[in-house]
């Protein structure tokens, strides 16, 4: 991996270092490009870039409340919608009772974060058990149940007509992040072989083009007696990722990117140490990221950079406006209040608009844009 040199332009105080020794009575701001990967300037304001005094029209951010989503222990692949674009589906859904139907989206693979309770997954491809934390990647049309053992809550994100794959690690090496062989694919043992008939009925619900249909068989259709290859069903726990991390430099969320998609990216947030150096911003720096959709889902502990969000919560921040640490977490990490994180929360940027689902419009906070307010400095 090679790259020219660039030297970037600079007017009136700046910092030598983004995201270091802002110039005194600052806020950084990031203008940037295909992410956190394209061109980038950072602007150095008098005001927050958060402190408006009031906000009209469509594209304010965003808070959703998924524990008010009315529980919908049926067909997953009919699940409440939170959030879509032509990229991707994301949908919340609970399941208490084992299934006794399999389903089968055969319009793009499925990442399923195990948001809460635990249990086993019966695929084409064998058995494979789940706790919370996990991820459980499933490629485009298997066939799948679960069996909660205790009740279930999944994060649904549908690759629409794509695949995931895993993100370059560049420098680091392929074993940085999570090893590769912290996997853990299905398998046909015991479990799975128990639980195959050939003389009873079962129904396979098979989502295509957003339309389900209904397919009969008079044996279990997860007879596999064996496979080999390289595509299969796997689960990534976010307890097995061992965060990149610079005392000096607060990273981009990029750094922490899990899965890669067409037309989006996956980043897992976990606990780290918080930035020891004393001249470097101790919380995400503001950023318009004005070509992404961000959509973090909180799945634990307190989200050092957000105020008044609990596990369950979704938030919502469309491309083209600045965002970054609420007022009182930007104060609390100017006081080093904090030496770690301690959250855990699913992140989501979308290279298309993300419309609103029905489900996101039932449960939204719809004073969340005023929590962002900052007062105007002196």
């Amino acid at each position: 991996m090679r790259k020219w040199f660039s030297f970037p332009i600079k007017e009136g105080e700046t910092s030598r270092q983004a995201h270091c020794d802002l110039p005194e009575g600052t806020y950084e701001r990031e203008c940037g490009k295909e992410g956190f990967f394209g061109p980038a300037t950072h602007m150095y304001h008098q005001h927050a870039p958060t402190g408006w005094s009031h906000w009209e029209g469509s594209l304010r951010p965003h808070a959703f409340d998924t524990n008010k989503v009315e529980n919908a222990d049926g067909n997953p692949m009919t699940a409440p919608l939170l959030l879509s674009n032509p990229n991707v589906k994301v949908r919340i859904w609970h399941c208490n009772d084992k299934m006794d139907y399999l389903v089968r989206n055969g319009d793009g693979d499925d990442c399923l974060f195990v948001h809460q309770g635990s249990g086993d997954l019966y695929c084409d491809y064998g058995h494979l058990s789940f706790r919370d934390g996990d991820y459980l990647i499933i490629p485009r049309s298997t066939n799948w149940r679960i069996v909660p053992k205790e009740p279930v809550t999944l994060l649904m994100i549908e690759a629409t007509h794509g695949s995931y794959m895993g993100s370059d690690k560049g420098i680091v090496g392929d074993h940085a992040v999570y090893d590769p062989a912290i996997l853990e694919h299905a398998s046909i043992n015991d479990t799975f072989k128990a639980q195959q008939s050939s003389n009873e009925q079962w129904q396979v619900l098979l989502k295509s083009r957003d339309e389900m249909n209904c397919i009969t068989y008079p044996f279990n259709p997860l007879d596999a007696k064996g496979w080999k290859g390289n595509l299969t069903v796997f689960k990534l726990n976010w307890r097995d990722i061992r965060p990149l991390m610079s005392h000096r430099y607060h990273l981009p969320p990029s750094a922490h990117t899990t899965f890669v998609a067409n037309g989006f990216v996956i980043c897992t947030f976990v606990p780290r140490p918080i930035e020891s150096d004393p001249g470097a911003i101790k919380v995400p720096f503001y950023h318009n990221n004005d070509d992404y959709d961000e959509v973090i889902f909180y799945h634990r502990g307190e989200f050092f950079s957000r105020d008044n969000i609990h596990p369950g919560m979704v938030t919502h921040h469309p491309c083209g406006f600045p965002h970054g640490p609420h007022p009182k977490a930007f104060a609390a990490g100017a006081k080093r209040a904090k030496g770690e994180t301690d959250e855990v929360a699913v992140m989501i940027d979308t290279r298309m608009p993300l419309d609103l689902g029905d489900a996101a419009v039932a449960t939204e906070d719809k004073d969340y844009v005023k929590s962002w307010q900052t007062p105007p400095t002196a």
